[in-house]
Order: C-alpha cells, then sequence, then structure tokens
C-alpha cells in the first residue's frame, strides 16, 4: 500500500494541474481582451527594458525564440502531455497558444519598426501591414473566424510575424549586421513555413516536394528585391542635418539648412552629418547617397563600429558636384543591405543663399 500512494498523489497533482490549464484557457476565451492586454503591455514592456537597461536585451530576445520554438514544437508537446497527464491536450489551448506568442512578437517588434521607420517613404507600408496583423492578433472573430481557416493565409500571417520578430531579436542576440540579419530572418522564416506550404499543395504527387521549394525561393527572391521597404528594426535614425559646417571636437553640426545657393554649394560643399543609434551596439557601413532629380550621383560610405548610448555622430563632406546642380535634392541614409535608415531633402537655387532652418 506504502507504494501505491505517491502513485495516488501523483495523479491528483496532475489532475489539478490540467484543471487549472484548461480553466485558465477557457477564462482567456472568454475574456480575449485580457490577453490582447497581457500582449500588448508585454511587447511594449519589454521594448522599454531593450531601451533603457540594455543588458536585458538578450534575455528577452532569448524569450521570444523560445516561444517560436515551444510553437514549432507542438507536435511533441501534445504527446508529451498525453504520456503526463493521460489525457489529450484540448485543441483550443494550442491554438490560443499560437495566438498569444503571435500576440508577443507582433507587440515587442513593432515599437522598433515604429521608431526605424521613415513614415515619408514606402517603408509605411510594411510597417503598416505589421500593425494591421497586431490588430487581427487580437480581435478574435478575424482571427479564429477567418484567418485560421484560411490556411494559406494563415501560413503568410504566421510567416511574417515570425520574419518581423526575427529581424529584431537576431541582431539583439548575435550582434549581426542588418544584412546579415535579414538575410538569415529570411532563410528561417521561410524554413519554418515549409511544412505549412506542403499541407496547401495537393498531397499524392512526386512534384509536391519541388513545387513547394521552388515556391518558397520564388517568395524570398520577391521580399529581397523589395528589402528596401523592409525597416532595419535595430538601427534608429536620432538625427540628420545638412550644414555647411561641422564642430569637430563636439561632433555636432552647425546650421541646419534646407535651402543653398548654388554659389556657395560649389564653394564650400555641404556637410551630411548623421546620428545613429543601435540597442546592442553596431559593426556595419551605413551609406550616404546623393539623389539629384530622381537619379543616384553619388555614395559614400561609413564605417561604424562599436557602441553609442547617444547614436554614433559621423558626417560626410560632398564638394565634388555635377554641372547642373539647381533644383531638388535628397540624402538617404542606407545599410549595406539597401535598407533605409532614413533620409532628408534640400534645394539648391541659383543666386543669393537662401539658408533656412529645418524643422
Amino acid at each position: 500500500m506504502a507504494s501505491r500512494q505517491p502513485i495516488t498523489d501523483s495523479k491528483i497533482v496532475m489532475e489539478l494541474i490540467k484543471t487549472l490549464v484548461v480553466r485558465l484557457v477557457e477564462s482567456l476565451r472568454l475574456h480575449p481582451g485580457l490577453m490582447a492586454m497581457f500582449g500588448f503591455a508585454s511587447g511594449l514592456a519589454s521594448y522599454v527594458l531593450v531601451e533603457g537597461r540594455e543588458e536585458f536585451a538578450q534575455a528577452i530576445a532569448t524569450l521570444m525564440l523560445v516561444s517560436w520554438l515551444l510553437l514549432v514544437m507542438e507536435p511533441w508537446i501534445r504527446a508529451l502531455f498525453l504520456k503526463i497527464f493521460g489525457v489529450k491536450l484540448p485543441t483550443m489551448v494550442m491554438r490560443f497558444g499560437t495566438q498569444m506568442v503571435h500576440q508577443e512578437s507582433l507587440f515587442f517588434a513593432l515599437p522598433f519598426f515604429f521608431a526605424a521607420t521613415t513614415w515619408n517613404h514606402a517603408q509605411a507600408i510594411f510597417t503598416g501591414a505589421l500593425a494591421v496583423s497586431a490588430l487581427i492578433s487580437v480581435i478574435d472573430p478575424i482571427y479564429h473566424g477567418h484567418l485560421a481557416r484560411r490556411r494559406s493565409l494563415y501560413m503568410v500571417f504566421h510567416a511574417m510575424t515570425l520574419f518581423a520578430v526575427l529581424l529584431v531579436v537576431l541582431p539583439l542576440m548575435l550582434l549581426i549586421n542588418t544584412e546579415q540579419s535579414l538575410i538569415l530572418a529570411l532563410a528561417i522564416a521561410l524554413a519554418f513555413s515549409l511544412p505549412s506550404l506542403g499541407d496547401v499543395m495537393p498531397d499524392g504527387h512526386w512534384w509536391r516536394l519541388p513545387a513547394t521549394i521552388l515556391v518558397l525561393v520564388a517568395l524570398g527572391a520577391v521580399l529581397w528585391q523589395v528589402r528596401t521597404l523592409i525597416p532595419p528594426a535595430a538601427l534608429e535614425l536620432n538625427g540628420i542635418t545638412l550644414s555647411q559646417q561641422v564642430d569637430r571636437e563636439q561632433r555636432s553640426p552647425g546650421v541646419s539648412l534646407q535651402s543653398i545657393s548654388e554659389g556657395e554649394l560649389r564653394e564650400s560643399g555641404l556637410y551630411a552629418w548623421t546620428s545613429v543609434r543601435a540597442p546592442r551596439g553596431l559593426r556595419e557601413n551605413i551609406h550616404h547617397v546623393w539623389i539629384y532629380n530622381g537619379e543616384e550621383v553619388d555614395r559614400i560610405t561609413l564605417d561604424i563600429e562599436g557602441r553609442g548610448d547617444t547614436g554614433y555622430r559621423a558626417w560626410t563632406h560632398k564638394l565634388n558636384f555635377p554641372n547642373e546642380v539647381i533644383g531638388d535634392w535628397q540624402i538617404r541614409v542606407l545599410t549595406d543591405s539597401g535598407q533605409l535608415i532614413g533620409l532628408t531633402r534640400f534645394e539648391v537655387v541659383p543666386g543669393a543663399p537662401s539658408p533656412s532652418l529645418a524643422n
């Protein structure tokens, strides 16, 4: 009898745990707003911790990846739950667990993309799509009633969410540059989409696997071509200033301008001063791309490395200009992968200079 008592107690404990888990999930199902508020609050808190206490960055990023790893291990988790508790894990538990991971990921990544997005650029489309996805993840009638029932759309939603969170956590964890993180995030997101995409393809045909891989390669190629629309979530442009002077000791620009005369431009050139912030430090080339009337006329590279709590302050000085300079100019700050960090515009006018303070 003595040897059977621990088994009985263990069964009671397991039954209690199972009851608590089911009740918790049922409570979340009846009050979906609680899960939405939790996802938003935890995502915002994670961003604040990364910004204010950078030593937490890797821990938070690791937790985000662990949540996705658990999601991928769903079949094994189901089997383990059955082995331990003797019952099948309720489908709604995994369904709401997946939804919570989506919410956590989107609300964690969104503040980084909001900070990195250049809103007067097409990047706003990508960040806007993430914001809409986050909204969908907290509206049960849309998430469960429409999105989850359409396998192909759900796969795209799933892959996009993973891709977005990887763009944030990979630089935080591995301290790699934006081009490396973009390639790695794209490869991982597409690889994890392979099983889901395979379910969409008709079964029983020899060409199913090659077709699935071909679709993923094509999707990856398309995403790489539109990478300029993806904000570099690990970087944030604190400021970009155009000036005719730079204080090299203070590493600060002179009077900001939006307009300059042709004579002054040719006589003293123009400084492009930028301050770029990275939550976990940076080792990367960035480029000042000078564009005149929509055409690139120059690309000047800056190599920045290390940590900068208030931003990496660096500048380029352009002295050589084409024969025709009067008109609209634009300077884009790009990563090696072509992702836009920020941009500014100025005008070259004929005759006397007309400098003005930038907003």
